[in-house]
């Protein structure tokens, strides 16, 4: 992290939380942030359904909401993109407030509620994203929306034309009973209902199932069933978590979905479980904050990782510092690519 970040940072947790990200992101398109553009090189450059990343460091869903900043984003360290969620109609959330920070855990606890403008002024803008760039989608529904599996179908087809991936989110635990879709004959129904919207697309991108980490072993092996079944193309494990487990912070007992350093064991864990369970790629989410938890996420079974938490941290240089410690991680252990550590060390998850 360069010092100018760093005082950035340290201004930046003088402001409640839910500020300072709106603030960080104003910053990014003011470009105060990093401009060279994704890490890469033969051992980071993979391939993940069918989609060509420079490296496999990705941002996680729910750092540009409304993807309002994708040309600044493009420009620093991540190998690829993941904006919204977005939800057909707009959208307020829960009320304020909804964020808090966890510095002793360095984590994160939140609560929002799917806050987004909606699907169509979030369309605009990614029509007009970087063509360079991998740029995804997290579709969401509305909290009270009648058949929240529709609109998972709406928001794809409305904004499928102008991204290159789509993610089903089902694992917030911020709108009432949408984790009740991860149970196997709904979750079936829904992912159903999405890849019949896709097959209907002009152009047919790869869709990825987004799931909780505090599903049983059992609930997870139905997971991997009805994955198997749908043909979506991968899966991100895991969204936030409501265990409260060890920690220390003031906020700990905030009600919301928790992020950060201590959801890596468990985030990992289920990732490496689903290994065992699916050919399907799978994106290894929750504490990736150095370049070794990234290897860890790899070697228990994930193609590739986002992060959203640690930048609160470490700053949005993490992205590029993550893909680079990667590189030496690989050369270190004799990896030709990536691709080549994935899953080596499932068996120490899965014990």
């Amino acid at each position: 992290m360069k010092t100018l970040e760093a005082i950035g940072l340290t201004a930046l947790r003088r402001f409640d939380p839910e500020v300072a990200h709106g603030l960080a992101l104003k910053a990014l398109n003011a470009g105060l942030g990093p401009r060279g553009g994704p890490v890469t090189s033969e051992r980071l450059r993979t391939t993940v359904a069918g989609l060509s990343l420079p490296n496999p460091v990705g941002l996680a869903a729910g750092f540009d909401k409304n993807a309002i900043a994708l040309h600044a984003l493009a420009r620093t360290g991540f190998g690829f993109l993941e904006v919204g969620a977005a939800t057909p109609r707009p959208q307020e959330g829960n009320p304020k407030p909804r964020l808090y920070r966890l510095t002793a855990d360095h984590a994160a606890i939140n609560r929002f509620g799917f806050n987004n403008e909606g699907m169509e002024p979030i369309a605009r803008r990614l029509a007009t994203r970087p063509k360079d760039a991998v740029i995804g989608l997290n579709l969401g529904a509305n909290k009270d929306s009648a058949d929240k599996s529709s609109d998972f179908a709406i928001v794809l087809t409305h904004c499928a034309a102008h991204v290159d991936f789509a993610t089903i989110n089902v694992s917030s635990p911020n709108t009432e009973k949408l984790r009740d879709l991860q149970g196997k004959a709904a979750l079936a129904a829904l992912l159903d209902t999405v890849m019949t919207a896709r097959a209907a697309l002009d152009r047919v991108i790869p869709v990825f199932l987004k799931i909780a980490p505090d599903l049983s072993p059992d609930e997870i092996a139905e997971v991997a069933e009805a994955a198997n079944a749908s043909g979506i193309d991968g899966i991100i494990a895991t969204n936030t978590t409501l265990d409260r487990e060890g920690l220390q912070s003031p906020h700990k007992d905030q009600a919301g979905g928790l992020s950060g350093q201590p959801l890596f064991e468990k985030s990992t864990r289920v990732l490496a479980q689903l290994a065992g369970l699916t050919d399907l790629p799978i994106i290894g989410v929750g504490g990736v904050g150095s370049a070794e938890q990234a290897y860890q996420k790899i070697r228990a079974g994930a193609s590739a990782v986002q992060l959203y938490t640690a930048l609160v941290y470490g700053g949005i240089s993490l992205a590029g510092e993550i893909a680079t410690g990667l590189d030496k991680l690989l050369a270190r252990d004799g990896f030709a690519n990536v691709a080549d550590a994935v899953g080596s060390g499932r068996s120490d998850w899965t014990t």
